[in-house]
């Protein structure tokens, strides 16, 4: 077997003052909504829609951050241990023990989006767009979390010179998979988006939306071939794991999105 990398011992909890105790998976999902909610702002002098402005973003935060730990928490417990939580229903709320679907977050992100959007008279799309191009960060800093927590580790990867033995996954070296999927759930995706935007190729809205739900599905299917399945749910239909069959539907209307925007461009 070639030498591994060693994992880093990182305490899970970056700052504890007394009884309260702040964790890196909290201090993640803050960095993501707050640099995520500045960079949206940012990117509104570049729209041509004035409904668009700072201060829409800013009382957005809120409901983005509901949708977020609402919608990831809910999808967890219907896509992953629906049986476990029937049987347990308290539990579905002790967001503490952890268990958050991305999937769920980001449905519970879109009907934020579609009921904000509604009560404030913006273009759906539009204002969509612009959160789409800011999603990577939050992303990014939720698989660092990840592998901070030593979670979500990969499949067995013995001969791989990167691999690492997480402390929770046994004497066996495997593939840092939540790193793989900050590189390209965060940072390619984000780059991707950054360059389209610059060069003015996302002017069509639902562009931007339908690259950000295809291109998150994509490099979420890829990554799955490296990441170990959940335990409790292993691996499904033709050997595919669940984040496979959600990322499936994902890649399908994103790519519907965009080819509705092209048609509609063209016949404008």
């Amino acid at each position: 077997m070639l030498l591994t990398l060693p994992y880093p011992q990182i305490d899970p909890i970056a700052v504890e003052l007394g009884p309260l105790a702040l964790r890196w998976y909290g201090l993640a999902y803050i960095a993501g909504l707050v640099l995520g909610w500045q960079y949206c702002k940012a990117l509104t002098a570049r729209t041509p829609d004035d409904a668009l402005s700072r201060a829409a973003f800013d009382d957005f935060l809120l409901w983005a951050t509901l949708g977020v730990l609402l919608g990831g928490r809910l999808g967890y417990v219907v896509f992953y241990q629906p049986g476990h939580f029937l049987e347990h229903p308290a539990q579905a709320v002790m967001l503490w023990q952890g268990g958050m679907s991305f999937h769920g977050g980001l449905l519970g992100v879109v009907a934020a989006i579609v009921l904000f959007a509604r009560k404030r008279g913006l273009r759906l799309l539009a204002f969509a767009d612009i959160i789409a191009c800011a999603a990577p960060i939050g992303l990014f800093f939720g698989r660092v979390a990840n592998f901070i927590n030593g979670e979500l580790w990969g499949r067995p990867a013995p001969d791989v010179p990167w691999a690492m033995v997480f402390p929770t996954g046994g004497p066996i070296a495997r593939h840092p998979s939540q790193l793989y999927e900050a590189l390209l759930e965060g940072v390619v995706l984000f780059a991707v988006l950054f360059l389209m935007q610059r060069r003015g190729w996302l002017a069509s809205p639902g562009v931007a939306t339908g690259i950000f739900v295809a291109g998150y599905g994509v490099a979420r299917f890829i990554v799955e071939f490296f990441r170990a399945p959940d335990p409790f749910l292993g691996y499904l239909a033709l050997g595919a794991t669940m984040g496979q069959l959600l990322s499936l539907p994902m890649i399908l209307a994103g790519a519907g999105l965009i080819a509705w925007a092209a048609r509609r461009e063209r016949a404008a």
